[in-house]
């Protein structure tokens, strides 16, 4: 037997892990009006939303060493069996949410819920390293991010449906569920790397291990392998720090506007659950387009001969100067359906460049050190949007955000330039000598 595609197959796998990933983590935000009337109907709006934000920070801490540690585990035991753990665990913590009743409760749920389903991320881009040759992985990347924009859009009105059937609390155990099913054609589909898989076409196999060589020979004929160094090795180059920073910078813009589009939609616009879900989806419709975009200009232009170093730049250059301007317009937005849309832009830069950014890895390491290096980038981002996070609630606190989205438009610019000063080009590294 012999499946047609098969490297695209185990990528949209990904994604929809990705799209279950985003509708787990998206439910709280949803649900938080009905959580609080039920769990906190004492509380006054500000200590609501400080209850809210401190939960949400103890799940990004839990997500960013989630990152680091799951980076080592998919470089220890691989793809396939770094996945079932990951997305069973998180799975399975989704599920436990029903059963919260209080502030700790639901913080020792969300910190598990984090340490897995920060799987994700080091899992992706190290299935698009086995998987893809180097011309089409920012397409993958894509692909794989749109994954996360998809989520966007089907979590929130998806949940908000449920709630017109379901308890705020039977929600969470529908959603949990459904990831573990996801785990049958995973297990069924992605048997083994392609090297080895028995699935998949010769013709195939050699397109994508052909793209994907390295190797290359020095003035006395000596083919030297792909680099993969040692954690502290790694943290001594200074490309390493450029792809850290980059992530640390621009992935707290996303988590902006994931943990609080409801949270802004309700006190803002005053808007209930089911209003929330008319409305909320739409910035991760761009999100959605501009993962796509992404991908498929970095695969156009070097397909048309760019280097690797000019396609990655100046597509994440482009993706944070489409930010820059959206963010600061947030500043007096109007009536909803506009903030919705310029959110929308934003999102649409954001994705642009992040699927770039994710790929940096992949393009600088061998197979052995990416997971390592996305997982290590991985919580620096994490980190990042843990500081945010917890800015919010005192920025905002007079219902002003304009704070929170001039620090997202400095945020884009330190981006730019770690990848332009850090990296000087984007190639294999080379052991050091």
């Amino acid at each position: 037997m012999q499946v047609k595609g098969l490297r695209w197959w185990v990528i949209m796998l990904i994604a929809l892990a990705t799209i279950i990933n985003y509708i787990d983590r998206q439910a709280l935000s949803v649900l938080w009006p009905d959580i609080v009337e039920d769990l906190f109907p004492d509380e006054s709006a500000l200590e609501r939303k400080q209850i809210y934000a401190n939960i949400s920070i103890v799940f990004v801490f839990a997500y960013a060493f989630g990152q680091a540690i799951f980076g080592k585990i998919f470089d220890w035991v691989g793809t396939r069996i770094g996945f079932v753990l990951s997305i069973g665990v998180w799975s399975l913590a989704t599920v436990a949410h029903a059963f919260a009743q209080g502030v700790l409760s639901f913080s020792i749920f969300r910190a598990i819920l984090g340490v897995a389903e920060a799987g994700n991320w080091p899992g992706a881009a190290k299935g698009n390293a086995e998987w893809f040759p180097t011309k089409e992985r920012a397409l993958a990347q894509g692909i794989f991010n749109s994954g996360a924009a998809i989520g966007g859009i089907i979590a929130i009105p998806l949940i908000a449906f449920l709630t017109v059937y379901f308890s705020w609390k039977m929600v969470f155990v529908i959603v949990g569920l459904v990831g573990l099913l996801w785990l049958i054609p995973w297990l069924v589909l992605v048997k083994a790397p392609p090297g080895s898989h028995p699935w998949i076409s010769e013709e195939e196999r050699e397109y994508i291990l052909t793209g994907q060589r390295r190797t290359e020979s020095t003035d006395d004929g000596v083919e030297e392998e792909e680099y993969n160094p040692s954690t502290g090795e790694l943290l001594s180059r200074k490309q390493s720090w450029g792809v850290i920073i980059a992530s640390a910078a621009i992935d707290p813009i996303w988590w902006l506007f994931v943990f609080w589009i409801p949270i802004y939609l309700n006190e803002v616009y005053a808007m209930d659950v089911k209003s929330i879900g008319i409305y909320g989806w739409v910035p991760y419709v761009g999100a959605m387009f501009g993962a796509w975009f992404g991908g498929l200009l970095a695969q156009n232009r070097m397909k048309a001969g760019w280097s690797t170093d000019k396609t990655r730049k100046l597509t994440i250059t482009l993706g944070c100067l489409i930010m820059l301007p959206a963010l600061l317009a947030m500043a007096n937005p109007g009536a909803p359906a506009v903030a919705v849309m310029i959110m929308a832009v934003i999102l649409f830069g954001f994705q642009t460049a992040i699927g770039n950014v994710q790929t940096l890895p992949s393009d600088l390491l061998g197979k052995k050190s990416v997971g390592t290096l996305a997982g290590i980038s991985g919580m620096a981002a994490k980190l990042g949007a843990v500081g945010l996070t917890a800015l919010v609630p005192i920025l905002t606190a007079d219902g002003n955000y304009t704070p929170a989205f001039v620090i997202g438009a400095s945020l884009a610019i330190i981006a730019m330039a770690a990848v332009w000063i850090l990296i000087p080009k984007v190639e294999p590294l080379k052991k050091l000598k």
